[in-house]
């Protein structure tokens, strides 16, 4: 899946809130090029990042996207450690890329999506658009590759991370996920929900999940769509 090969811009890296992100011929283009030059990309989250993660912070992210988020809360936040869990095969070399770019070590990337339990490996569908590849077969149009990817159980991966702090973006996922975890353990979370997906009931769900790990809303982080809870006010 070397898309890259060949490519090799006379700039090969675009300049993001302190951070260096590898130009890629699918992953940076259109939005997301302006969104990053302009240092627009993951706002709201990097913001509310920036406002809870200290040295201190072991983070579980899910939802690795391009890796922007964990080059972020690792490097400009100063995270302990960050373990990102992102299913798209096609990212993950891309990943290792931006953690490179910026002399990142503190990242372990984990090829692997997290359910209630672990279970067989489950097909994930690769598109021509490699940001639009899910484990949606339905609409089969610019398929060009059917990928395996783990699953692992999200207590056991609690467990063994042992994360103080959540990043979510899971693309609707958080409504039926999230409420099979302990986040007892966490002293503070950061989740996109996905309202226009999951309705008024699993927005309730995320922030009920919340409540029960003894977390607070945090209403001074929160922006729109992404909402912030804290413990430790």
């Amino acid at each position: 899946m070397d898309d890259q090969q060949g490519f090799q811009p006379r700039n090969p890296f675009l300049r993001s809130r302190g951070l260096r992100i590898p130009k890629h011929p699918q992953f940076t283009t259109g939005q997301v090029r302006g969104a990053l030059r302009e240092d627009r990309y993951e706002l709201k989250e990097s913001n509310a990042a920036k406002r809870i993660i200290n040295g201190d912070d072991v983070v579980l992210e899910l939802g690795g996207g391009i890796g922007y988020m964990s080059a972020f809360m690792a490097k400009v936040c100063g995270a302990k450690h960050v373990h990102t869990f992102e299913a798209n095969p096609a990212l993950i070399p891309y990943i290792h890329e931006v953690h490179a770019a910026n002399d990142i070590e503190n990242v372990t990337v984990h090829h692997a999506l997290l359910a209630g339990r672990a279970s067989k490996p489950v097909p994930f569908y690769v598109r021509k658009n490699f940001l639009a590849s899910s484990m949606d077969k339905e609409n089969a149009e610019g398929i060009i590759e059917e990928a395996s990817v783990e699953v692992l159980g999200l207590n056991a991966t609690l467990k063994k991370v042992k994360p103080t702090v959540l990043m979510c973006d899971i693309e609707g996922a958080e409504a039926t996920l999230l409420p099979q975890g302990d986040f007892t353990g966490l002293r503070a979370a950061v989740i996109e929900t996905h309202p226009q997906w999951i309705g008024q009931a699993g927005v309730q769900a995320v922030f009920d999940t919340m409540h029960k790990a003894g977390l607070t809303y945090f209403p001074k982080a929160s922006h729109g769509k992404v909402v912030v809870f804290r413990k430790d006010f």
